[in-house]
């Protein structure tokens, strides 16, 4: 085992860490501010960077490197906020994979280029209104139309919804029951008959635009289909991957808390010396230290086996493990933060707050918490689960 990143490695998290606290501090707090999501400028300089590429093959524009790498990246974006990481999230480790994965050459071709470079966004639309958890309850329905589909239904909890340009969109395409009709089919925002709705107003992801849409009779060429009915168990092996990236958004925000409380620990005094010098106070610190490292490590461990996996994704137990992990420590870590420093901790104008509110999301998205450990549980027994009987 080894656990010291390469010189390239460090090289490539260095580039990205001198970028992110260079310029994006200040974008981020606006966004936080008034909830708008990364400018199309920033974008394209995020994809001139090949920050959006760095996971992605090289044929068309990436770096083709590993997993490792798209998380390190990922990590110091997220450490200046969840909403300027967002659209790496989403290239390196969320739907942006599905289409590299199981897309057609052509469907790649075009896609793939546009979101490296940063010029298009791709967002996943799973959850209906009935159909969150218990995904394969799911009722947006393609129907075969022609040489086409004509598309039904509602999603909801859409991040990106309205914003983005494409939604890898899961469906059924037969009335064949549970998973069996399953798949996924692209439609692209400005297709007659999608009709967002307003945006949500949550606790935290600011920046992070969501919103439900309708799909109304959305004709849709055939060409756009990313895997057809019976792909629900393939669609989900590819959430190994967007597990890992969910986990290393929890991890940055904690790791941010932890440095942004061992900064004030040391320059605000009480009673004559710094409060670092008080033990209650060092032993949050090393809780919080400790939480962070073995976060990392779980991800770190997730992401570097999937390179020996016959599909070079994270496994289910190890991506489930460091996604629940991650998901619970960074809720602990920034109420910790937020203990240590005070009336300073709850105050909008230093960060620890958003943090706090932020950390919650992520447990939700994603899979909820009890989700991975039920699958968590599956990993070890052998068999899944039948939460139905």
């Amino acid at each position: 085992m080894h656990f010291q990143l390469t010189d390239e490695q460090r090289e490539l998290q260095e580039t990205a860490r001198k970028f992110a606290r260079a310029e994006l501090p200040e974008l981020a707090r606006d966004m936080e501010d008034k909830d708008y999501p990364v400018p199309h400028d920033m974008l394209r300089t995020f994809g001139e960077m090949g920050f959006l590429g760095v996971n992605l093959p090289e044929q068309y524009g990436g770096l083709g490197l590993g997993h490792i790498e798209a998380l390190l990246v990922l990590e110091e974006f997220a450490q200046i906020s969840n909403a300027v990481a967002f659209p790496v999230f989403e290239a390196l480790t969320g739907p942006v994979r599905t289409i590299e994965r199981f897309g057609s050459d052509d469907m790649k071709a075009k896609i793939l280029p546009e979101v490296i470079k940063g010029e298009k966004i791709v967002a996943v639309s799973m959850s209906e209104p009935d159909a969150g958890t218990a995904l394969t309850d799911l009722k947006t329905k393609a129907v075969a139309d022609g040489n086409g589909y004509l598309v039904n239904g509602y999603k909801r909890w859409t991040s990106g919804g309205g914003h983005s340009d494409y939604y890898v969109t899961y469906c059924r395409f037969n009335d064949d029951a549970g998973a069996k009709g399953i798949g996924a089919i692209l439609l692209k925002k400005d297709m007659a008959g999608m009709e967002f709705g307003k945006r949500e107003e949550l606790m935290g992801f600011r920046g992070i635009p969501t919103a439900d849409y309708a799909i109304d009779n959305v004709k849709v060429p055939g060409e756009n289909v990313i895997i057809g009915a019976g792909g629900f168990g393939k669609l989900m092996s590819a959430f190994g991957l967007e597990r890992c990236g969910n986990a290393t958004q929890s991890l940055a925000v904690a790791a941010a808390a932890l440095e942004q409380a061992l900064a004030y620990t040391q320059e605000r005094e009480a009673f004559g010396k710094p409060i670092v010098d008080f033990q209650a106070v060092q032993l949050k610190l090393a809780e919080m230290a400790m939480k962070v490292e073995a976060a990392r490590l779980l991800i770190h461990r997730a992401a570097v086996n999937s390179a020996s996996n016959d599909d070079g994704l994270p496994s289910v137990y190890e991506s489930s493990v460091a996604k629940c992990y991650a998901n619970e420590i960074v809720r602990e870590v920034t109420a910790l933060g937020m203990q240590v420093m005070g009336g300073y901790g709850y105050h909008k104008d230093y960060g620890m707050e958003q943090r706090l509110r932020d950390a919650y999301a992520w447990g939700i998205a994603g899979g909820a918490i009890d989700v991975q450990k039920t699958n968590i549980a599956a990993a070890m027994i052998g068999r899944r689960f039948d939460q139905r009987k």
